[in-house]
């Protein structure tokens, strides 16, 4: 089954520079992140696209390790790349290496670009919000994985401030759990959660309740954190899985972790306080109010495999329809460049201008 289709059916074709962290000095030891699925959406789009890792080449290039001069080095090669590649769309995520006086030399060298930040962090961090109004002023498009009001913030009557989703991609998040009966563990949380974390609060109310009556991981905590393979290995041996975020409440906001989640099919347990029921009902996804709740109805679905495969293999169905990478891509280079919508994006209504 597919998600999406080839980006000639829509618009004209597009030449991408996306500018992120790509772990490249990870040696393989790789998370699934926002910014290679958004590469692999390109390409499902038949759009042209390269790859700019800001961390990377700042280490690479820094003389005698000093960081510092890496990353002036480093903006000096990305504007090169620019003029070489001359893409008409930049896309930056978290890139404190790359400043603004570079961006606006790209732009004087690319008249026609246009540049957009995404950012998949939590905007009640004072840093994730100090990235949005550093880039507020030299970039045309904004995006964040919080939705509301509090993207009015960074509007300056020229640019978009939007929400975007978590995206997924079928070679990434690429098995059904739904499909499966044997597992590793029946339920598991990855994260880093520590004393005064609202996650580990619930998760030190919840555990009690669940105790003996099946088997249970929590990476991070108990169990050392996990990444690339190990980590991929686990979400394709797990049935139920815990998707909380250290504050909940911020309307359609969730970590990445929720597209790792659903995407593959997992029985994904969620807050009812985000506002995620505008895109997925309760035949998809499992909803919680408190830890008694959760423990409830996480031993519910324990008892009842039958439905927890239902559900697990319909919230993965709908993440993909909704939020595949190639769809998310489609909707943030159509506001960047302002044009008419190709398809009704179900969260088009959080762009401001």
């Amino acid at each position: 089954m597919t998600w999406y289709n080839g980006g000639m059916k829509f618009c004209k074709p597009h030449r991408i520079l996306l500018v992120d962290n790509l772990m490249i000095r990870r040696y393989g030891n790789l998370r699934m992140g926002p910014g290679r699925k958004l590469m692999c959406g390109a390409i499902r789009n038949d759009w042209r696209i390269c790859e700019f890792s800001d961390r990377d080449m700042a280490r690479l290039l820094a003389p005698v390790g000093i960081r510092a001069l890496g990353g002036r080095i480093a903006n000096k090669k990305l504007l090169l790349t620019a003029k070489n590649f001359r893409p008409d769309i930049m896309l930056i995520g978290h890139c404190d290496y790359i400043t603004n006086d570079t961006l606006n030399a790209i732009r004087k060298a690319l008249p026609d670009i246009r540049i957009a930040h995404f950012n998949v962090d939590p905007l009640w961090q004072e840093h994730t919000r100090a990235q949005m109004a550093d880039r507020m002023h030299s970039c045309d498009a904004l995006f964040a994985t919080t939705a509301g009001d509090v993207l009015k913030t960074w509007r300056t009557g020229k640019n978009a401030v939007a929400y975007m989703p978590n995206p997924s991609d079928p070679s990434m998040e690429n098995q059904d759990n739904g499909m499966k009966t044997v597992f590793d563990r029946d339920l598991f949380f990855a994260g880093n959660p520590r004393d005064g974390d609202p996650r580990w609060e619930l998760l030190k109310e919840l555990l009690p309740k669940l105790d003996g009556r099946m088997r249970i991981d929590i990476f991070g905590a108990d169990k050392p954190s996990i990444w690339g393979a190990a980590y991929e290995n686990v979400l394709a041996t797990s049935k139920i899985s815990l998707n909380l975020n250290r504050r909940e409440g911020d309307k359609w906001y969730s970590s990445d972790r929720i597209a790792h989640l659903m995407g593959y099919g997992i029985l994904t347990c969620q807050s009812s306080k985000n506002e995620m029921q505008r895109f997925f009902s309760d035949s998809e996804t499992v909803w919680f109010d408190g830890a008694g709740d959760l423990a409830e109805k996480i031993l519910y679905f324990q008892s009842h495999d039958a439905k927890r495969a239902a559900v697990a293999s319909a919230g993965r169905i709908r993440y993909h329809q909704l939020f595949n990478g190639a769809r998310v891509l489609r909707f943030m280079v159509e506001t960047m460049l302002g044009e008419n919508y190709s398809e009704p994006y179900e969260w088009a209504e959080e762009v401001y201008r």
